[in-house]
Order: structure tokens, then C-alpha cells, then sequence
């Protein structure tokens, strides 16, 4: 290869590695980006799809093979957490949703809530839990399965709880979640078949940068109209702001108590999962045929999604240390 060519591969490589390297604040950075410069919004919404396909694909091929086969060998703890992310989570938000009067005093807000508890986690979830050093290959497992349920789920509970609202075909949608799973997971196989899994390892945090970049094309996309709304409405776009994150956090604690005995770091883990819902796709079933209080929830939501991993790292390093000093200690090996 050229010395000029292989110096300008270079220059990107370089950059992907530096921004990589920023890992959480990257992400938490990503959300202000998308409000802070609504015309990049207008540019990328048309490519939401080709965005939640590339994080899918990244997350197949840095996938631990090894920890996978572990986890499916003891499916017990992936069918509990697929149960709890695809029918108790539902059930619950839409239970408080009618105990709370929202589908009356605020029918937007109460679709956007109830679309929330139904929608799959993100595709970008065990991407984030990887960066917080997590287990993510248990948070692409549960994922894998919760998204293949999904259609199923979804239909159920849109029956049972929105009536008119919304209208939603499994059929179609199943058949969308299945072709992007199986389109992602066919090259992300590719990719590690040519490359080689040592490979991927070692270009980490260009991956990292890649990942970013990704997720910066998606909140741009979903963010892009919040700062307009906020100057429109300030009161009531920081309230539903609050209620994003008050949600968001919800989640995670309620999760991480309900899966505690399987070890803290895994519970949280999950939680950091179940918290994280695919907004993108429940927009791709409706085609954004939706009301603007539910399009304005979906956009502030991206806020504690990308801001959290950052806010919530320290945790998680602390329950990883807390981790392999078990594994480690004298005591443990008697």
C-alpha cells in the first residue's frame, strides 16, 4: 500500500480511535449535539433505519461467543429478564398510566408512555453496557430474544390498553424485526469470519468511535425539533422532561431489586437494558403517524438514555471491581 494512501486511512482510523476513547462522555455529548444543531436532525432522520441496523450489526460482531453459550446452557436467567422487558414492563406502565387518568387529561403523553413500556430494548443497549463495562453479551442475549417477541407483545398490550390510538400489524412489523436481526447478524458473521475475532479486539475503541457516530445519526434524528418546542412551551417541555428521566430511572431500580440475587452487576446490567427502550422502532411500525406530545416524549427521552452511561459508569465500575475481587479473594477459592 502507498505511504500516502495508507497515511490518509490513517487520519479517520486516528479519529475514530480519540472519540472511542471518550467512551460515556462521547454519549452523553450526543444529546446536545442533536438539539444544539436542529438542521443535522432534518439531514439524517432519513437514515434511522440504516442507523438501528449498523448498532445491531456492531453488537453481533463484538458478541463473546464463549459468554453466549453460557448463558443459553442456563436460559433461566435470559427468559426471566425477556419476560419481565416484553410483558411486566407493559403491564405496569399501562396500569399507572389508567390509575394516573393520563389517556384522559393527556392522550399523547399516555401513548407515549404506553409505547415505551411496549417497544423492545434499543438495539444500542449492549453497545453502552459494553462501554460501562458490563456484561453485554447477556444484555444482547435478552435482547435478541425480547425483540423477537416483540410483535406478539406489542399487538396484545395496543389492544388491550389503546383501543383507536394506535394501530399496529404484527405481521409486518415481526417481519421487519426479523429481517433486520437476520440481515445484522449475517454480516456481523461475515465481518468476523474475514477479520477474525482477535482483530475486532484489537480495534476496540475505533469500533467505539464508529458506535458513536451511529448513535449521534439516530438522536439527531429523533432530537431534532426539542429546542424549537422548548422555546414554543418551556414549563411543559421540561416537565415531560423530568418524567422521561423519572421514568428512565424507574426502570433501572426497579429492575436491578427484581434481579439482585443473581448478582448486582448483572442485575444492573438488565436494568441498564430494560430502561433502554427502542423508541426507533415503534416510530418505524407507526410510520411518525403520532401526536406531537408523543413525538416530544420519544425526543427527551434520548436524554437520560445518553446521559446516563456517563452518570452511571462510576457504579458500574464499582460493581465490576466488587466482582473480580470476589472472584479473586483468598477465601473465595475455598
Amino acid at each position: 500500500m502507498p505511504d500516502r494512501l495508507r497515511t490518509l486511512l490513517a487520519l479517520p482510523l486516528c479519529g475514530l480511535t480519540w472519540l472511542g476513547g471518550q467512551g460515556t462522555r462521547a454519549v452523553a455529548a450526543i444529546a446536545f449535539i442533536a438539539v444544539a444543531v436542529p438542521p443535522l436532525g432534518t439531514l439524517l432522520r432519513p437514515y434511522v433505519t440504516e442507523a438501528i441496523f449498523l448498532l445491531l450489526c456492531i453488537s453481533f460482531m463484538r458478541v463473546d461467543l464463549v459468554a453466549l453459550y453460557g448463558h443459553l446452557r442456563r436460559p433461566a436467567l435470559v427468559g426471566a429478564a425477556t419476560a419481565w422487558t416484553t410483558i411486566g414492563v407493559p403491564l405496569i406502565v399501562a396500569l399507572a398510566a389508567y390509575a394516573t387518568g393520563l389517556p384522559t387529561s393527556s392522550p399523547g403523553l399516555a401513548l407515549a408512555l404506553m409505547l415505551q413500556g411496549m417497544a423492545s430494548p434499543m438495539m444500542a443497549a449492549p453497545a453502552l453496557a459494553a462501554l460501562m463495562g458490563l456484561d453485554a453479551t447477556l444484555v444482547l442475549v435478552t435482547l435478541v430474544t425480547s425483540t423477537a417477541l416483540v410483535p406478539f407483545t406489542a399487538s396484545l398490550f395496543a389492544g388491550l390498553f389503546l383501543g383507536g390510538m394506535l394501530s399496529i400489524s404484527p405481521a409486518t412489523l415481526g417481519l421487519e424485526l426479523l429481517g433486520i436481526l437476520a440481515a445484522s447478524l449475517l454480516v456481523a458473521t461475515v465481518i468476523r469470519r474475514v477479520f477474525g475475532t482477535d482483530a475486532i479486539q484489537r480495534h476496540k475503541q475505533p469500533i467505539d468511535g464508529l458506535n458513536i457516530i451511529i448513535l449521534l445519526v439516530f438522536a439527531s434524528a429523533v432530537m431534532g425539533d426539542v429546542a424549537s418546542d422548548l422555546v414554543a412551551d418551556p414549563l411543559f417541555t421540561i416537565a415531560v422532561a423530568l418524567l422521561a428521566f423519572a421514568v428512565y430511572f424507574a426502570l433501572l431500580a426497579a429492575t436491578t431489586l427484581i434481579f439482585r440475587r443473581v448478582g448486582t452487576e448483572r442485575a444492573f446490567a438488565i436494568g441498564l437494558m430494560v430502561s433502554q427502550r427502542n423508541l426507533g422502532l415503534m416510530l418505524a411500525a407507526t410510520a411518525g403517524a403520532l401526536p406531537a406530545t408523543t413525538w416530544l416524549y420519544f425526543a427527551l427521552t434520548q436524554f437520560p438514555i445518553h446521559l446516563a452511561p456517563y452518570l452511571l459508569t462510576p457504579i458500574a465500575r464499582r460493581l465490576t471491581a466488587r466482582v473480580s475481587d470476589t472472584a479473586v479473594a483468598p477465601g473465595s477459592v475455598i
